[in-house]
């Protein structure tokens, strides 16, 4: 994508963290005002995954699969420095930094405001966030950087199989419990709802518009319909997850604050981390960023369907993860433009 292109959605650019923060604002009315109608959405789930969050990070997606070029995939394992950092970020370092912040925020400078006897799930939540990185929405975050779509896919795919096999192991660990269930149907279900099928919708839709009206028109006329379906999907998402728990954070404020400390404060350490170790190894940047990006960001949606699953909506572990999504996204947009402003 050239400069130019990219100046022709800064509209949406420019002005998203304004748009997130009314759209956190309005959800957390519309559930407070209106709980039991957002009750009925919220209980619209498949394998615990919510139908309607699911269709909206859906169309946040397909957008950026459209841009895929599958046939170039194959030559990535000819620079593969970008999916051995990323792998080595997110499931030998990001997880236990996660467990460290938390345990040293909840179990020692929060003493004053957190029962002891709470503490422990609220450290809970925060191994379950850090053990998910982000697949879905990192796409967003690389499309919003100039990453490379194709270098992209093949980083999140690698980080769905790890998920796989490596999630339960690493949870059970840092939690210190051996037989901890964790819902596989849940984690099976939102791999192939937020990355398989709008993967594979994407591919069948280039190969069909480019067979009937040629590469040209796809790029020039066919692509730029979707600029702005991504953004908006997002902010429609943030306006319903924030319904679904509006009553839990105007219930708590305090705890809210708390909780969004240390997880910031991971968001930003993963972030330098990653960045500086890929400008080290020479990484481009539209590898290096997005590496950077998966790191930082969580699979939320997975992070709360198995906090609620093992701990219960209500539970402090949901709460965590529930606060993981009030902070990422304008956390994110603020990485966003760091590595843009920091292009190199």
């Amino acid at each position: 994508m050239s400069d130019q292109e990219t100046k022709t959605i800064g509209f949406f650019e420019k002005y998203l963290t304004i748009w997130v923060a009314l759209c956190i604002g309005v959800g957390i009315l519309l559930g407070h005002f209106a709980g039991d109608s957002m009750g009925v959405l919220s209980k619209m789930e498949l394998y615990k995954v919510n139908l309607p969050i699911a269709v909206l990070i859906w169309l946040m997606i397909y957008p950026m699969m459209l841009q895929i070029d599958f046939s170039s995939i194959k030559d990535i394992k000819k620079r593969p420095k970008g999916i051995i950092l990323t792998v080595v970020v997110n499931w030998l370092i990001k997880p236990f930094t996660m467990a460290f912040f938390a345990w040293i925020f909840f179990t020692k400078l929060y003493g004053a405001w957190i029962d002891p006897s709470q503490a422990g799930e609220y450290i809970a939540g925060a191994i379950i966030l850090g053990a998910a990185p982000c697949t879905a929405m990192v796409f967003v975050w690389s499309y919003l950087t100039n990453g490379d779509p194709n270098y992209t896919l093949v980083q999140v795919s690698v980080n769905d199989l790890i998920i796989l096999v490596a999630f339960v192991p690493i949870v059970g660990f840092l939690l210190g419990i051996t037989d901890i269930t964790i819902p596989y149907d849940t984690l099976i279900s939102s791999v192939v709802i937020f990355v398989v099928i709008p993967l594979v919708a994407g591919w069948l839709t280039q190969k069909l518009v480019v067979s009937n009206r040629g590469q040209a028109w796809f790029e020039k006329s066919f692509l730029p319909l979707f600029k702005p379906v991504s953004i908006i999907a997002l902010l429609a998402t943030l306006i319903l997850l924030f319904a679904f728990q509006g009553q839990n954070i105007v219930n708590n404020p305090m705890i809210i604050l708390l909780v969004a400390v240390p997880l910031i404060l991971q968001t930003y350490f993963i972030f330098f981390l990653t960045w500086f170790v890929g400008k080290k190894i020479q990484l481009p940047h539209p590898i290096c960023a997005p590496a950077a990006m998966i790191g930082a960001s969580n699979f939320f949606e997975l992070a709360v369907a198995v906090a609620i699953a093992l701990f219960g909506l209500h539970s402090p572990a949901a709460l965590v993860t529930v606060v993981g999504v009030l902070v990422e996204v304008p956390v994110m947009l603020s990485l966003v433009a760091l590595a843009n402003k920091w292009k190199y």
